[in-house]
């Protein structure tokens, strides 16, 4: 068995049971019962390692040119033999407000379920426990599996995306809180909370379109009571592309409202600066004219000159800064 093979195993009447160790020889056996079918699942696989998985399952040279190279977008392909759906689960650290979205490749068959996952964000281990412990939903064949793994993919963007509100809150108090003076730092983070929001998007707003097309019928390897299932998981899908929808928008609000307290503490300062600078032009205009050299000057002989220039200056700062006090200037 291929090295990238995380676990390979038959399923008979919804119940896992042992088989050969060869994954070929486990699906020709899957095949022959006619009740069953095999779930294999390989991580980043090489193009060697999943050239024999390819050829002994029959995929199509355009999927497993995709699962190999992954950076897809999520979809739903139709080929002859084989259904492929190209999914992207998200994880998201806390400590770092870093959003990281993984691949997940399914292919659906005859009697086989192959998956290919790449990154991180993949639940396929605890899926398959999951389904392992209902067998009433694994007798649906590889259809339940598909289903599965698209429940838990999306219920996990419904998390993910709670997480990013309660971030987002945090960031909006952060933003509005009085006295706020890091407008470069605040900024920035504004931005890459944007950019982790973003994307979010690339990962669950694709998936609509293949999430549509599973709720309705004439999809080729697809069970034909399975409608109701993926019509849960579309309607889920829906909430969390609504919440990461309203987290875009709200986060380029509170970006917008950021930029204009900054356009209003700049206006304040240059305010402030325009009152002191006006304040200490007056004492240089009435020093400046003093400071002439010219003979015949009035009050220059004058006795009590110079404390009533003084008293003058002194007179016209101190109205002006009660005037500026009074508009808010200071």
């Amino acid at each position: 068995m291929l090295a990238v093979i995380v676990d390979c195993a038959i399923y008979r009447d919804g119940r896992r049971t042992e088989g050969p160790s060869d994954f070929s020889d486990a699906l020709g056996e899957a095949r022959a019962s006619g009740d069953s079918f095999l779930w294999i699942g390989l991580h980043e696989p090489t193009e060697d390692e999943f050239a024999h998985v390819s050829e002994e399952f029959g995929l199509h040279p355009l999927a497993v040119e995709d699962a190999l190279k992954a950076h897809q977008r999520p979809k739903l392909e139709v080929y002859d033999d084989s259904l492929f759906v190209v999914l992207k689960p998200v994880a998201y650290e806390p400590r770092s407000d870093t959003v990281t979205a993984g691949e997940l490749m399914v292919f659906i068959g005859d009697s086989f379920v192959v998956t290919v996952r790449h990154g991180v964000g993949a639940p396929l281990h605890d899926v398959r426990q999951r389904l392992e412990a209902e067998p009433a939903v694994l007798r649906h064949g590889p259809t339940s599996v598909l289903y599965a793994i698209s429940d838990a993919v999306v219920d996990h963007y419904i998390e993910v995306a709670a997480e990013l509100q309660v971030d987002l809150e945090e960031l909006e108090t952060e933003v509005f809180e009085p006295g706020a003076r890091d407008t470069r730092n605040m900024a920035a983070r504004i931005y890459t909370f944007k950019r982790q929001v973003l994307e979010f998007r690339r990962a669950a707003g694709p998936l609509a379109g293949p999430m549509a097309r599973l709720t309705g019928t004439g999809v080729p390897f697809v069970h034909e009571h399975s409608q109701p299932f993926f019509r849960d998981v579309s309607d889920h899908l829906t909430r969390a592309n609504e919440q990461v929808e309203g987290l875009d928008r709200l986060v380029s609000d509170i970006l917008a409202a950021h930029l204009a307290q900054t356009g209003v503490r700049q206006n304040d300062d240059m305010r402030k600066i325009s009152a002191w600078a006006a304040m200490a032009a007056v004492p240089t205009m009435v020093a400046g004219v003093y400071g002439m050299n010219f003979e015949h000057m009035p009050e220059l002989r004058w006795a009590w000159a110079y404390p009533a220039v003084v008293l003058l200056m002194a007179g016209a700062v101190v109205g002006l800064y009660r005037l500026f006090k009074h508009r808010g200037w200071l």
